[in-house]
């Protein structure tokens, strides 16, 4: 179960991980997901035993929709 914290020492122990289907390559900017969580759990896919943050949904959404608007630059 997702903790309300606002991070998970072990995420392990979730379902659901998914990687981003923007992370690609070989570059090691890769995150994954985990679906059906009432918060979204997220980690680094490199480090899959390390920690999840946590992220209330409807900070998640505007966190991603401020991505796909180009609100962050590289």
């Amino acid at each position: 179960m997702v903790s309300s914290r606002r991070s998970i020492a072990a995420p392990s122990t979730l379902t659901g991980w998914f990687k981003s289907s923007y992370s690609g390559g070989d570059q090691g900017e890769c995150l994954e997901v985990a679906r059906g969580y009432a918060a979204v759990p997220v980690r680094d896919s490199k480090a899959a035993d390390g920690p999840a943050l946590v992220f209330s949904s409807d900070g998640w959404s505007s966190f991603v929709n401020a991505i796909k608007g180009g609100e962050f630059s590289g």
